[in-house]
């Protein structure tokens, strides 16, 4: 491993002394050969010979070249033969391919991932070339300082310059050269990619700066949005915005927009920019700057990252597992002409987050460390487990007929997880879900069987977890179509597509209404009115609920408060909560800053809790509630009676409101049974002096019922259906 690494630095060294272009590929091509003993080493880019060591340009094709590296040719038409032959693709926008030939031993998996690390310097080289000179004959050509900037910054990577001073320049160049007052750059937490901090910034206050470090995604504004959906997010209008940061507000930004960063393709970060101009609105020239700016922080972090990632090139140095570029250069070998089938195993932790949440993260570092020996305790000589990342495994087996052969294997890895592991002195107990994929005769890519295995994982997740799931071709499409729900969300919460509905709540006895449910909906541009229960679990999956019912829980409590204002007995609202707005752990103040500034008392706002929600909490779960319990306002148990109705929980939890679910309602009228329950739940409410709320009235049966029951409220289309705030004003106000 000291040697490899060592090699990768002298490459390096040596691509960065010399200009991007044949100077740098033809030390490339010559530093490659010496480190990895080749007797040939040729680059191909755009299907050109660019440069070549032991042979003449004029001696192989790229052609043969390409067909060589693919595994469509056995071996290369030169003399001296028979050769070894190994490769890296250089992607980007000028693609092309890194052949190694040497005569004897074949290249270890181990040689792969040394030569896949310098083509990716390669890469970075020639990218940074296109960068810049694409830019000089586009409609920036008027700019010439970008080009400066952007040239300055290259020189500056190229010179191992320290990362943070890089960083550093190219925010500050950014704002100057889009002509703004604030520029930004995020990055993900190497520890917890679903939280980022601000790194580099310019024009913001220290104060603003320190409440930026270790936001979750969902939180972060469009830079949340800009990473989640690796696209670049522009917002004008800035202080109306559903995604909206107030502190970013309270320092007066009217205009945001944003770009991902990346790293080896991967989003790792967004470069942002803001104005405190009105009315500022977004050109093509200022988008294109940032992402120029992007693409160099890009550059820049991947170029500082390679080497580092040497370091465990080849193993994971918590588990001592492959790693994930060992493992699939191992799959494969695996796949070049194999007479067999080829199997790879996705496995992921089903309550990681819980344990490092409630025993920390040394106790996170040794469940993963005890799960890869169970997982290597299960396989067989041959076959490979590599640790992907955070609590992502992956098992490779290589050499399989069929795949009956595999579901052993998945068997035998889920019993050894729910064995109980001691974490500080405790047992512990955690469960895996698996997705299986197979190849017969290496039939698909090495590439696409991980695909078919991490859906195959998703799956087994969403049928319940600690179990396995073996890939179906409909996953695919079902993958495709949640992929465009969450691209489409994210556009929605930009665009203001989402609007509320108000279903009043109504005293049974007095018929008069007392407060009001807010219901959200969308108002797809193609697909019209899409009702709650077909996004709101996509939402939720992917963190942007915290955006949306941020945005609820702000438009409710405003048009209740503007409607109090007209009236003598004001209003409640129910807003709905997800468990993922409280595993951010910001509630109480959300709910403060919400309150402060919409002018709506606490108490009459009521937050709505699921049943599970109380029973799968999270250890801050009930000091949060009861914070927001302490300001004024009330809680509530929605579809009370579907779940786990536990009375220990409605006594440990600070409850005000249970909420009767439809299903005991809908025949309350006719099945003694149904009234008995209903009347039972009534009851409890009454002896643990809570308020009971009746769901889904629809017919003068059900609500004499429930009044004879004592029960206090009640809402449901007997009384009016959720309407549009337009509707609701009629209904409150209208005298005729």
């Amino acid at each position: 491993m000291a040697l490899a690494t060592q090699q990768l630095t002298d490459f390096l060294s040596v691509v960065a002394d010399r200009p991007p272009g044949p100077a740098a590929q033809h030390a490339a091509v010559e530093c490659a050969a010496r480190a990895l003993d080749a007797d040939v080493a040729v680059l191909v880019i755009d299907d050109v010979v660019v440069a070549a060591i032991g042979v003449s340009a004029d001696q192989v094709s790229a052609y043969e070249l390409t067909e060589a590296a693919a595994g469509r040719r056995g071996e290369l038409g030169l003399p001296g033969g028979p050769y070894a032959i190994t490769h890296a693709d250089i992607d980007g926008l000028a693609p092309g391919v890194l052949v190694l030939a040497r005569r004897g031993e074949p290249f270890s998996a181990e040689e792969v991932c040394l030569l896949r690390g310098m083509a990716r310097v390669l890469e970075l080289s020639l990218h940074a070339l296109h960068v810049i000179e694409t830019g000089r004959s586009d409609a920036l050509q008027e700019r010439e300082r970008l080009f400066e900037q952007l040239s300055a910054i290259q020189r500056a990577i190229a010179r191992r310059a320290p990362l943070q001073q890089i960083l550093d320049t190219v925010t500050r160049a950014a704002g100057e050269l889009i002509g703004i007052e604030v520029a930004t750059l995020n990055l993900l937490e190497p520890d917890d990619p679903t939280v980022g901090s601000m790194v580099s910034c310019h024009g913001l206050a220290p104060d603003v700066i320190a409440k930026m470090q270790r936001v979750p995604l969902p939180y972060a504004g469009a830079a949340g949005l800009s990473i989640m959906g690796d696209e670049l997010v522009a917002v004008e209008n800035y202080e109306n915005s559903p995604i909206a940061i107030p502190s970013i507000v309270r320092h007066g930004l009217t205009a945001v927009m944003a770009v991902p960063v990346h790293e080896n393709n991967r989003v790792v970060g967004c470069l942002s920019v803001g104005t405190r101009r009105p009315g500022h609105s977004w050109d093509k020239a200022a988008q294109d700057i940032l992402k120029a700016f992007a693409e160099h922080v890009s550059l820049a972090i991947t170029d500082a990252r390679t080497l580092e990632a040497m370091n465990q090139a080849f193993h994971d140095s918590l588990t001592g597992l492959a790693s994930r570029a060992l493992f699939m250069t191992r799959m494969e070998t695996a796949f070049e002409g194999a007479p067999h089938g080829v199997a790879a195993l996705f496995v992921d932790l089903d309550r990681f987050k819980v344990v490092n949440d409630s025993l920390g993260h040394a106790a996170g570092d040794q469940l993963l460390q005890g799960v890869a020996a169970r997982i290597e305790h299960c396989l067989r000589k041959d076959d490979t487990a590599a640790r992907l990342g955070g609590d992502e495994f992956a098992v490779l087996l290589p050499t399989v007929g069929t795949l009956e052969e595999v579901m052993p294997v998945a068997r035998r890895i889920l019993e050894a997880i729910r064995e109980p592991f001691v974490l500080g002195g405790r047992e512990t107990f955690v469960s895996c879900s698996i997705g299986i994929a197979f190849s017969d005769t290496g039939g698909h890519e090495p590439q696409e069987l991980m695909v078919r295995a991490d859906l195959a994982m998703y799956q087994a997740k969403k049928q319940g977890k600690d179990r396995y799931e073996i890939f179906q071709p409909a996953m695919q499409a079902e993958f495709q179509a949640a992929l465009q729900m969450e691209a489409d969300l994210r556009r929605a919460i930009v665009r203001h597509e989402f609007q509320l509905r108000y279903q009043p709540i109504v005293h049974l006895r007095t018929k008069q209404i007392t407060g009001l449910e807010a219901l959200i909906r969308w108002e797809h541009p193609d697909r019209g009115t899409i009702p709650p229960l077909d996004f709101i679990p996509m939402a939720e999956e992917t963190g942007l609920i915290v955006p949306i019912g941020e945005w609820v829980l702000r438009e409710a409590c405003r048009q209740v408060a503007a409607w109090n204002a007209r009236r003598d007995v004001p209003l409640t609202v129910s807003v709905n909560l997800s468990a993922v707005q409280l595993d951010q752990n910001v509630l109480p103040g959300l709910v403060s800053s919400v309150l402060a500034e919409t002018g709506l008392p606490a108490a009459c706002l009521v937050i709505e809790l699921t049943e599970s929600l109380l029973v799968d909490h999270r250890p801050n779960t009930l000091k949060q509630l009861e914070e927001v319990k302490a300001m004024g306002v009330r809680l509530a148990i929605d579809d009370f009676g579907t779940g786990y109705s536990s009375l220990a929980y409605l006594r440990r939890f600070p409850v005000d409101i249970i909420k009767i679910d439809k299903s005991f309602v809908d025949d309350v009228g006719d099945e003694p049974a149904a009234a008995a329950l209903t009347l039972g739940i009534i009851q409890l409410g009454q002896a643990l002096r809570l308020s009971t709320i009746a769901e889904g009235i629809e017919d003068a049966g059900q609500l004499s019922e429930l009044t004879d029951g004592n029960c206090e409220l009640g809402q449901g289309y007997y009384f009016a259906e959720p309407l549009t705030e337009v509707a609701m004003d009629a209904l409150l106000f209208d005298q005729t």
